[in-house]
């Protein structure tokens, strides 16, 4: 991801979304990451050299992104970020004039009009640019309408873990507006330290801390605070299978659950399918990412989807994933029950699960080895009856995912580990 490529991304956009003379506008968030000011500098140029205004939000959560897209009513949103990555990786993501992620339709199309060149503007028509100061207020303001206005966070408290990411003054701001006591951790970026043994995906540093002193819970968010991690207040953690399935649960219970459903992707745990089944929520599982969380959700009119991974989707208040909304209805929760956060955590028993990482260099095709498929095929057999695989390759880095569910675990480590040795040797 490079400032050519970025301008030329910019360029191309904008030419798909400027379709008239009239004034179109595009708004631009970041994360914490020092190569966020280059790119977003590299995108207002492609951007204004088409026509297209821009309004710089400066570092912002990903939700609050695709919240004020809509809100602002822009043709065009863009979050520079890599989400749960280390600092030296960055990427580009699109949201439409809904705040909703592009279809792949319009990427393909945006593709398309990159490889071929943008028309560009003409002087006399480029666009301004501009930075909105009050940009983080409004998310700020907004993410608390999404709390019962007749409760309050008093008594709780919570240490937050921000990841020196996007959300690290947003975050705090809303947990103590609301009355929590807030202990932060990871909010002193750099350009360097985003996700550095911190946030939803090191979750070490925030449970060390609320043992030490003595929280209510812990609240881990990602680079671009789309995702949530939750500790209870022994430090344990409950991943977005625990929580989705705690929502899911209340939100049918308060008749707010459409269609009795939940919109999970494939590697969601089987414990949380049989517990949804046996207490009359239907599952709907999808391909990994939550954007086909989303697509599922809006094509069938579910409002409760996400990923294991901390994704919680919630489109009666966001667009995408929000760690924080999601993070505010399980303390809800807490007020309301009066319950710990242990008790609520743990909502099902999971099913043994393994996941591992293969990393290949790229241009590899380690998945295409027929070696590779013969072991696949014969974990695949092992397993038929008592559990499933799911080997696929990552979206977002050069690895091969290789995951594994069955109640017999010394069954299932075996399988997994022929299997990675196998990827690993068509890798090299």
């Amino acid at each position: 991801m490079t400032a050519e490529m970025a301008m030329r991304l910019g360029a191309a956009a904008g030419r798909y979304f400027r379709r008239d003379q009239n004034e179109h506008r595009v708004v631009i968030g970041k994360d914490t990451r020092l190569s966020g000011y280059m790119l977003e500098n590299a995108l207002t140029a492609g951007f204004t050299s088409t026509g297209m205004n821009v309004l710089l939000l400066g570092p912002m959560p990903t939700p609050a992104v695709g919240f004020l897209t809509h809100s602002m009513r822009a043709d065009v949103g863009v979050m520079i970020s890599a989400s749960h990555n280390q600092a030296y990786d960055n990427g580009i993501k699109f949201f439409g004039p809904d705040g909703f992620k592009l279809s792949d339709k319009a990427e393909v199309e945006i593709e398309r009009i990159l490889n071929e060149g943008a028309r560009l503007a003409a002087p006399e028509n480029i666009g301004r640019a501009k930075r909105i100061d009050d940009a983080l207020g409004r998310y700020v303001e907004y993410a608390k309408t999404t709390f019962p206005n007749a409760l309050r966070l008093d008594g709780l408290r919570v240490v937050l873990d921000c990841a020196n990411g996007a959300a690290y003054k947003a975050a705090p701001a809303i947990l103590w507006e609301l009355g929590a006591e807030v202990i932060p951790v990871g909010v002193t970026p750099n350009g360097h330290n985003i996700n550095d043994n911190c946030g939803s995906t090191s979750t070490a540093t925030a449970a060390a801390k609320v043992r030490e002193v003595r929280a209510n819970l812990g609240i881990c968010l990602d680079g671009d605070a789309d995702r949530i991690i939750i500790l209870d207040e022994k430090g344990n953690v409950a991943d977005g299978d625990q929580i989705m399935a705690l929502m899911a649960k209340s939100w049918q219970r308060d008749g707010r659950l459409r269609g009795d459903t939940l919109v999970a992707t494939v590697m969601s745990n089987l414990g949380m399918e049989n517990h949804l089944r046996d207490n009359g929520i239907h599952l709907e599982r999808t391909s990994v990412g939550d954007r086909y969380v989303v697509e599922n959700m809006r094509k069938n009119g579910f409002n409760l989807g996400g990923e294991q991974s901390g994704h919680i989707v919630m489109t009666d208040y966001a667009t995408t994933g929000d760690g924080l909304l999601a993070g505010l209805q399980f303390m809800k929760e807490m007020v309301e029950t009066g319950k710990k956060a242990s008790e609520l955590a743990q909502v099902f028993t999971p099913v043994p699960q393994i996941l591992r990482n293969v990393r290949y260099i790229s241009g590899k095709a380690p998945l295409d080895s027929d070696q590779v498929q013969s072991v696949i095929a014969a974990g695949e057999k092992a397993l038929e009856g008592d559990g499933r695989l799911l080997i696929r390759k990552s979206g977002t880095e050069p690895l091969i995912r290789v995951m594994g569910e069955a109640n017999d675990q010394a069954k299932l480590d075996e399988v997994i580990t022929s299997i990675c040795k196998a990827v690993q040797s068509a890798a090299s």
